[in-house]
């Protein structure tokens, strides 16, 4: 079995969407003072590698509370997109796709972005999905959509029509992923468990992948 950390580090200088704050990292107890360690951490809900809900953009949405444990977790696959230098994906790059993705739970947006994590590019230029195409991998059965860059939608939009989309129909997005290109196999399990808090418009997850030489033996264990 092989597991693969597919999640950026929180630190108090990490890049985060544009007009947020970024995480503050304290000391509240030192061992020199108290005997033992321990932090004071504030940021928002939607740091680093992290899922919405729909609660996020939708009026009465579902928090992240509102579902049962198993939607954080299942089969999934890689759509890579790193060597197509487009800024938009289109319903035409996803189509050939449609037997593969009947087959998972979660479909992963590969853009190469994560490369640029730290650098003023990452929020600039990387390709997102068009609401066509959006539309189109909302109608599986889907439990969550995933991408290794800032958002997925452009980044210039205030309207967020993408993650509309999705979240109306119950499916969790995952943004901010990483090091993907480690993930070998064409399907493998991936896990994006949030913090269990009240009412959770989204979470930093530790999100990782596993794999095995059978991926049906995997599938199999989980399911």
């Amino acid at each position: 079995m092989k597991v693969t950390d597919l999640t950026h580090i929180i630190y108090s200088s990490m890049p985060v969407y544009p007009g947020t704050e970024q995480p503050i990292l304290q000391k509240a107890n030192t061992l020199e003072r108290d005997g033992f360690q321990e932090a004071k951490i504030t940021m928002y809900s939607h740091t680093g590698t992290h899922i919405d809900a729909p609660a996020h953009m939708l009026q009465n949405g579902h928090y992240l509370d509102d579902f049962e444990i198993d939607k954080f977790i299942g089969k999934a696959m890689i759509l890579d997109f790193s060597n197509i230098k487009v800024s938009s994906i289109e319903l035409d790059n996803l189509r050939l796709h449609e037997e593969k993705i009947k087959n998972v739970e979660f479909v992963i947006i590969k853009t190469g972005w994560s490369n640029y994590w730290g650098d003023n590019k990452y929020y600039e230029d990387f390709p997102s999905l068009s609401e066509e195409s959006a539309r189109w991998l909302s109608q599986f059965e889907l439990k969550g959509i995933g991408i290794d860059a800032i958002s997925i939608d452009n980044i210039n939009t205030d309207t967020f029509p993408v993650h509309k989309i999705f979240l109306s129909k119950n499916i969790l997005i995952i943004e901010n992923l990483t090091n993907l290109e480690s993930v070998d196999n064409e399907y493998f399990i991936i896990s994006i468990m949030p913090l269990k808090s009240k009412s959770a418009d989204g979470s930093p997850v530790r999100a990782f992948s596993i794999e095995d030489g059978d991926s049906s033996c995997v599938f199999t264990k989980i399911t």
